[in-house]
């Protein structure tokens, strides 16, 4: 029976099927950071259990960290007590722990894949939603709940309901300054933040090929903003790559064993998926969102859909109240353009785009320019090693000469649990994933684009097409 690469993986991890109910999924690789674990840890406590592999699960300190100032303590007592609790469990339990000032910490999504620990076939869980990143590898990659966190904890497998596959084709050849980014906001203003919805999504096609490794993390990493539960691109060369020579990767014998066993990880060709659509990327143009969730997307030179008219306005099945609510609390209205309107922040990180290539696109273009004096510009890079990168490239340097500071990793403005707030009312161009109302701080209007999009507005101070300077 012909099978899709997702079935080939989900299948080759069952441990058992529960009859009318979920199935036992074994876990290769478990990621905590210290927002979705502490209570877990105290269930072990509680039920004096250990944890079951400790050799599998790997412990990283990012959503509340500072990315100023790590030498000092964290100044938030709420912050600091949830990264001390992290390091003091991954202590108790015998578990790898990289704390803050870590060469190896960073971002859980960046540190994974840059270290070798991600890898083609596995199944890889973390308590944080965007766990959907490491499927760019080919793997079975997902966000789970706190309990499930004890779970994978205590005995190395979750349960699961099966998920409905999706294929979704990305054909042709993408124009210049359009971005994976610009293909994921796309695809979900056309899919809407519903439209995939109990499905695991496999991305394919010509424009997928092409990607970088990189941009295949920044596409898949916005897969369950469309509702999915994960999303995955069979591994290739590129992903070989892109692998080889890493620490935790397979090394000698064992890497040409792996490698022959990855070969053989996608789909079959006469395999049959329960939804698939396919879109051309002749059509997309740089993109922004107007509204408070990432399906309200646009190009960056149209206009404001008017709610019931327009058929960009197809973005979900809200009422139209929703959908006004949203506009009032951005501060636009149906059927005015974005660009000329000015920004006031500009945020390049996160586990969406806060990798050396993000970086190295947004340096590209801001030099031998200056900041707009208007905006007040965050660069975060994902982990210490992308900072390293940076600085080994010199584009520390052309980023200062620009008006432009680097900050310490961490998650920083992309969720605004440490002190990288957007003040209330003030406009964010931000690279990151999520523009809920309140997601960069109380009151913080967010539009969500590409580093390019992101260097443009930092130069230029207002919203503008990168492709006109």
């Amino acid at each position: 029976m012909a099978k899709t690469l997702f079935d080939k993986i989900w299948d080759a991890h069952v441990v058992s099927i529960v009859d009318d109910g979920p199935t036992q999924l074994y876990i290769d690789r478990h990621f905590c950071h210290e927002v979705t674990s502490p209570q877990a840890f105290d269930g072990l406590r509680k039920r004096g259990l250990k944890v079951f592999r400790p050799e599998k699960t790997l412990l990283t300190a990012d959503h509340n960290i500072p990315t100023i100032g790590q030498e000092q303590p964290i100044r938030d007592a709420v912050s600091r007590n949830q990264v001390d609790t992290l390091g003091r469990n991954a202590e108790e339990f015998g578990l790898t722990y990289y704390g803050m000032l870590n060469p190896k910490n960073g971002i859980v999504h960046v540190i994974g894949p840059e270290n070798g620990y991600t890898q083609p076939g596995m199944t890889i869980v973390c308590g944080d939603s965007h766990t959907s990143t490491h499927g760019a590898f080919g793997a079975i990659a997902f966000g789970i709940g706190t309990s499930e966190v004890e779970m994978v904890l205590a005995s190395q497998c979750v349960l699961q309901s099966r998920p409905k596959t999706m294929r979704i084709n990305f054909e042709g050849i993408l124009k210049p300054g359009i971005t994976a980014k610009d293909m994921a906001l796309y695809m979900i203003s056309q899919l809407t933040t519903g439209g995939a919805t109990g499905y695991f999504v496999e991305y394919a096609g010509e424009a997928i090929r092409n990607l970088s490794m990189e941009e295949r993390l920044t596409l898949c990493n916005l897969s369950i903003e469309m509702g999915a539960r994960g999303g995955l691109i069979a591994p290739d060369e590129t992903t070989f790559s892109y692998l080889q020579g890493r620490e935790q990767a397979p090394k000698g014998e064992d890497w040409d064993k792996a490698i022959a066993r990855w070969k053989t990880l996608k789909t079959d060709d006469d395999a049959v998926f329960d939804r698939e659509v396919t879109f051309d990327v002749s059509e997309i143009e740089p993109m922004i969102t107007y509204g408070t969730n990432p399906g309200m997307g646009m190009g960056i030179n149209d206009t404001v859909p008017v709610f019931g008219r327009d058929a960009a306005c197809h973005f979900s099945t809200a009422e139209e109240q929703s959908f006004n609510k949203a506009l009032e609390y951005m501060g636009f209205a149906p059927g005015e353009k974005l660009i000329g309107k000015p920004v006031d922040y500009v945020f390049l990180g996160s586990c969406t785009n806060g990798r050396i290539e993000d970086f190295r696109t947004f340096t590209n273009f801001v030099k031998g320019k200056k900041k707009a004096d208007r905006v007040t510009a965050w660069l975060v890079p994902g982990s210490w090693n992308v900072e390293k990168q940076i600085r080994e490239e010199g584009l520390d340097l052309i980023l200062k000469a620009a008006g432009f500071e680097l900050r310490q990793p961490g998650c920083s403005a992309c969720l605004a649990m440490n002190d990288d707030k957007v003040p209330a009312g003030k406009y964010a161009v931000s690279t990151s994933n999520r523009n809920f109302e309140g997601r960069q701080g109380p009151g913080a209007r967010t539009l969500l684009a590409s580093p390019l999009v992101a260097a443009a507005a930092a130069i230029t101070g207002v919203i503008t097409d990168p492709r006109t300077i």
